[in-house]
Parts: structure tokens; C-alpha cells; sequence
């Protein structure tokens, strides 16, 4: 009698305004793909992670980290070929509402499915220039990715907060410090700059 074969399992940590997660969410996608790999898609409160990881939100850094940031995004998005608004109108903004989206999608219509819309919510942020605290602009996600309009009212549920603060303490348990962060066998990755690393993971 043959083994089913048990494909390797990747925990995707990430916030859904992260510049960095959009910069890596295509390429880490392809990446997963490639290996066959299960993605479990994880939005967490990096507001939450920040304080037990001696992170700072970017407001609260020294001038000299805010400006560096800025010039490496610039270098990854012309590297990459991927467009991104160094500045874009709606940021800082808060994740939260679109997080639980997420985790809505993640478990009424499948992994692939909230990929999909992370993907979405990233480009909106960082190109498009839409305000994804916004309810309205969710539901015009929504329908822009094929996906059922009461997606919005699910995710307003109590079990979904539960599930976003259970990923969060997740995280936390798993090491996690900042987004993106990829965990594969109890290995962390931190970084879309690790994802060289992630796809030879994922190899072995």
C-alpha cells in the first residue's frame, strides 16, 4: 500500500499595509508553488508584536532608520520591477479590518483565495492609493477578485477577531518579530530578502 506523500507546510506571517509583504507576495506565491508547499495564511497585529519583539512602529524610529527604509524600498521596487508609492496617501492605516478579511476568505473560500486578496490589499496600499480601513473599498476588493460580497459582514464576527489574536500569539510563540516572516519546520525566515532561502527550504 503506497504513503500519501505529505507536502511541507509554510506559515505566512504578514500585515496587510506591509510594504514589504507586497514587495515579496508574488515571488513567495511562486515560490510555494513551485515546491508543492501548503500555505497557511496568517494576518497578524504587528501593533501586538512590536512590544514583546523591540520593534517600534515607523512613526517612533530615529529619522536616520525612516529615511533608509525609504531608500531601500526604492531599490527593491525598481530591482524587483514592481511599482510602489514610496509615500502613498493612505499610510499609515490600520490593518486590522482587513486582516480579518483575510482570515474570512482564508476560511470560507481557501488558501488560494486569500492570497488572492492579500495580493489585492497590498497593490491597493502601495499603488493604488485606496484606504483599505475603508469598508467600502473592501467590498470593491472583494468583488474585483471574484469573491462573495458578505465576506464583509463574516468578517465582522467575533470568532474571526478570535482567530486574528490567536494568529498574533501564534506568531509571537513561532519567534516572529516583523512581516513578512515564512516559518517552514520550526525555522524562521524573516524578510522578503530571505526568500532565496525559504525556496531552498523548501527544496530540501
Amino acid at each position: 500500500m503506497m504513503e500519501a506523500i505529505v507536502n511541507t507546510t509554510v506559515d505566512y506571517y504578514f500585515s496587510p499595509q506591509s510594504p514589504w509583504t507586497y514587495l515579496g507576495h508574488e515571488r513567495f506565491a511562486q515560490v510555494a508553488r513551485a515546491a508543492d508547499a501548503a500555505v497557511r495564511v496568517l494576518p497578524i497585529d504587528l501593533g501586538k508584536v512590536f512590544p514583546v519583539s523591540g520593534g517600534l512602529p515607523l512613526g517612533q524610529r530615529a529619522p536616520q532608520r525612516q529615511a533608509y527604509r525609504l531608500l531601500e524600498m526604492r531599490r527593491y521596487s525598481d530591482f524587483l520591477h514592481t511599482p510602489l508609492n514610496l509615500q502613498p496617501r493612505f499610510f499609515p492605516v490600520s490593518g486590522d479590518a482587513a486582516a480579518c478579511l483575510i482570515i474570512t476568505v482564508d476560511l470560507h473560500d481557501g488558501a488560494d483565495a486569500a492570497m488572492k486578496i492579500s495580493g489585492a490589499l497590498f497593490t491597493a496600499v502601495w499603488v493604488r492609493e485606496r484606504n483599505i480601513a475603508d469598508q467600502t473599498v473592501l467590498a470593491e476588493l472583494l468583488a474585483e477578485c471574484g469573491l462573495p460580497a458578505g465576506r464583509i459582514g463574516q468578517s465582522h464576527d467575533p470568532a474571526i477577531q478570535q482567530r486574528y489574536e490567536a494568529n498574533t500569539r501564534k506568531a509571537m510563540e513561532a519567534g516572529v518579530f516583523g512581516a513578512p516572516s515564512y516559518v517552514i519546520d520550526g525555522e524562521l525566515f524573516w524578510g522578503q530578502d530571505r526568500l532565496d532561502f525559504v525556496a531552498r527550504k523548501l527544496a530540501a
